[in-house]
């Protein structure tokens, strides 16, 4: 009886933590990884693969792969704040410095390649990596193909400022002069990474964001059978949004124009939370109200790092989660 009791107390104390996928890309998703590893010990992420430009954008010219970039940062995000965990992330995020072909080849680009090649299996190649780096969570690609971002810009011709174009390729898109439309990825029918879908439907929360909105956020709802797993998940799902525009690619955007963005891409999706920084809110009810045509509520958390740039902070983000995961209830225990 009371060795029945520990088996069930221990099997609660496994279980008290929730099962988080993050989704996005760059910067903006290894801040978000960062806190959330802070929180729970069952992490995923997946990782946009429309990256064409820097070392990435060279090794898939080159060898056909998936841009790795993005993968490595997230990996480089959920390693420990330990001697091995940072030690690991500062070789993988290391860069050649050279007049020949390695310059500004990242390490850990070329390693997850490698063993893209030698194993060929994009999944077991990263969980691989990520039990070499001792990573607090797994990392996954949102597509099984390398996706090609395009965009239709208005004004993208300063010559022309009524007229909309064509935007080609993630590195052109976040930068673009004018008024970006829409987005869409070719293939226009991108298989997902069944692994990743899998794990959205088990989630018990879901984060979308910060990042790049149309170059890191949005892919993610470009991937019909991804975008069927959100929309179908019983996880809820929070919505974290960017400190500031990014200049070129939402210039001029408030918080609520980033929520109608969304809705337009993914109109049956519908979220929960929507998580912004106080500070970087001006108009709280027009935000509200975005947010409620999504079936969400809004939280307002400092979240941005002290130092004045349009940052998160991962430890103000694991906290500013942890409190929305607590406050929103649960789906029964955590499985």
């Amino acid at each position: 009886m009371k060795a029945s009791l520990r088996l069930n107390r221990l099997g609660r104390k496994r279980s008290a933590q929730p099962k988080v996928v993050a989704l996005g890309g760059g910067m903006g998703l290894s801040a978000s990884l960062a806190g959330l590893r802070r929180i729970t010990g069952d992490l995923t992420a997946v990782v946009t693969v429309a990256d064409d430009g820097g070392s990435s954008g060279r090794l898939r010219d080159e060898l056909g792969v998936l841009p790795p970039g993005d993968l490595r940062k997230a990996l480089a995000a959920l390693c420990g704040d330990d001697d091995w965990g940072q030690t690991w992330a500062r070789v993988i995020q290391h860069r050649f410095q050279s007049k020949g072909d390695l310059h500004e080849h990242a390490v850990g680009n070329l390693l997850i390649v490698a063993l893209w090649e030698q194993l060929g299996d994009h999944v077991q190649a990263l969980d691989l990596v990520g039990k070499l780096l001792g990573a607090h969570g797994r990392v996954l690609p949102m597509s099984a193909v390398p996706l090609e971002l395009q965009a239709l810009v208005k004004g993208h011709d300063p010559e022309r400022p009524d007229d909309v174009d064509t935007v080609r390729g993630q590195a052109t898109v976040a930068l673009t002069p004018g008024e970006v439309q829409s987005v869409h990825v070719v293939p226009h029918d991108p298989p997902a990474v069944p692994e990743a879908v899998a794990a959205v439907l088990d989630a018990d929360w879901v984060v979308l964001g910060p990042g790049s909105w149309f170059s890191s956020v949005i892919p993610h709802l470009l991937v019909p059978d991804l975008l069927d797993a959100l929309i179908e998940t019983k996880a809820r799902r929070v919505l974290s949004l960017n400190l500031a525009p990014q200049p070129g690619e939402t210039d001029g955007f408030s918080p609520q124009r980033h929520l109608e963005v969304l809705a337009r891409h993914a109109p049956k999706l519908a979220l929960d939370v929507v998580l912004a920084d106080d500070a970087a809110v001006p108009d709280r009810e027009s935000l509200t109200d975005a947010a409620k045509r999504l079936g969400a509520t809004v939280e307002l958390a400092p979240v941005a790092r002290h130092d004045g740039t349009p940052r998160h902070d991962p430890e103000l983000l694991a906290t500013a989660y942890d409190r929305i995961f607590r406050m929103h209830g649960r789906i029964g225990p955590w499985r």
